[in-house]
């Protein structure tokens, strides 16, 4: 589909620009601009459902609210490390990429999921991704899924980086007003890898927040 432009404000590190991935890319219909840059740094070294392997139990983990419409699901399909600080961090990820559609859904980026599960440049990630649906008029309809997870835990303990594929091949932008869904055909845009550096909350037991976000976009290596 024929993107309708979004202003972007690219960033680029030594590691990579930092990009969005929302939705399955479209035809030459008129949609949603699926990479918008976020903000970040050089990674530290490391139904409404909450749906997918991994997933917490209920619809509230951490006492924070991530429940989506039943017409978006979030498939986590990976394994948890064995490291108890490692699956923490990685179940918070999940909770991290749950809550930015459910600002989504809510359609608001002030929502207390987005806040509980990010931080500094992960939060500026978050609502700039929240923000561009809002003010186009989009939300998501489809299955996002997230696979070939790895987690990689600082020397200090204090932060681990988890990383994973994404298929959006599935995942569509949908007009809220209309409710078009603006369907596609798969391609390499659809495939994204995520590094995500989660930092331990030392005010609540067992919290992990997002604070840096890197996106290889159109990665083969998850296709």
């Amino acid at each position: 589909m024929k993107r309708r432009p979004l202003p972007v404000a690219v960033v680029t590190t030594a590691v990579a620009a930092l990009l969005l991935t929302a939705c399955g890319s479209g035809d030459d219909t008129s949609g949603d601009n699926d990479k918008i840059a976020g903000v970040g740094q050089a990674a530290e070294t490391p139904n409404e459902s909450a749906s997918g392997s991994g997933a917490p139990e209920g619809d509230k983990p951490d006492g924070v609210d991530v429940s989506l419409p039943s017409d978006m699901d979030l498939v986590f399909d990976w394994d948890k490390p064995k490291d108890k600080n490692e699956a923490a961090a990685m179940d918070d990820a999940a909770n991290y990429i749950r809550a930015i559609y459910h600002g989504v859904y809510k359609r608001t980026s002030n929502d207390a999921a987005v806040t509980a599960y990010s931080t500094g440049d992960g939060l500026h990630y978050a609502k700039t991704q929240i923000d561009s649906r809002v003010d186009g008029g989009w939300t998501a309809t489809g299955t996002r899924r997230h696979y070939q997870a790895t987690t990689r835990s600082a020397p200090n303990g204090k932060s681990v980086e988890v990383a994973f594929c994404v298929d959006s091949s599935k995942f569509y932008s949908k007009e809220v007003e209309t409710k078009k869904v603006l369907t596609s055909k798969p391609r390499i845009a659809d495939f994204d890898y995520f590094r995500i550096v989660m930092v331990k909350l030392p005010t609540a037991a067992g919290l992990w927040q997002a604070s840096k976000v890197f996106v290889e976009a159109e990665a083969e290596k998850c296709r």
